[in-house]
């Protein structure tokens, strides 16, 4: 998460480098090398951040999806279902487990685009469930559910109930969906003035499951105060 200046990255058909850290296909695997360095506040020293990701997917979705009618913004679950395994060497840990694929591309910023996001994805007993919904700069809304099948196929579904969750440390409004309108926040992995990302105990489609969720607010990203604090956690760098 360091931004760099446009002749630090290249790019061909299967590799993506920026700075020293590079995204590549390799194997059948999005292979991750990671070279960073830790940039929170108030530590004195720059460890540095080593090691390399290994996402395989286990079904691919070839079919993206405009969450705006002019086709701003687009989504593409690539792998709705994918197996991951982290080697890092600095610090030295490793693990495996569940993971998931997807992006967003436009042809203007996020916080042009959208003011509020919701997202939650579910492994199920076969392919994934997936509920987007927000709010978009123009103050229209937006709402889908998709249950992506063992092939990676995706279908509409009804939308579950919605389920309140408590706001994050920061304030950020919380959300998401369920069979019985009710969700329960395990754990939060990130919690930031405009982001958080969390663990959630849920139900979907009659399945008790463990969601990932997050929730986005593009108009706390925008705020002056938030563009300054930036650099502090996402550094700039010359090369």
């Amino acid at each position: 998460m360091t931004e760099r200046r446009r002749d630090t990255v290249a790019r061909d058909a299967s590799t993506l480098a920026i700075g020293p850290s590079n995204v590549r296909w390799e194997g059948g695997a999005l292979t991750i090398d990671i070279v960073e360095g830790d940039t929170r506040l108030f530590v004195p020293w720059q460890r540095p951040v080593r090691g390399t990701v290994r996402v395989w997917p286990e079904m691919l979705n070839r079919t993206a999806f405009a969450l705006d009618g002019a086709e701003s913004h687009i989504w593409h679950c690539l792998a709705p279902c994918a197996r991951i395994e982290v080697e890092m060497t600095a610090p030295a840990l490793r693990w495996q487990g569940r993971a998931y694929l997807d992006h967003n591309r436009g042809a203007e910023p996020l916080e042009t685009g959208f003011n509020t996001w919701h997202w939650s994805r579910a492994h199920l007993t076969e392919g994934a469930l997936v509920c987007y919904e927000g709010e978009r700069g123009d103050g229209s809304l937006f709402a889908s559910a998709l249950r992506f099948d063992a092939r990676g196929v995706p279908e509409p579904v009804e939308l579950p109930p919605i389920a309140a969750l408590p706001d994050s440390k920061w304030g950020i409004a919380r959300r998401t969906r369920s069979d019985i309108g009710v969700a329960e926040v395990r754990r939060t992995w990130e919690d930031t003035p405009f982001y958080a990302r969390s663990e959630l105990a849920s139900r979907f489609l009659g399945e008790e499951v463990v969601a990932v969720q997050e929730s986005l607010d593009m108009r706390r990203f925008a705020s002056p105060l938030v563009q300054f604090m930036l650099p502090y956690r996402m550094p700039r760098r010359k090369g």
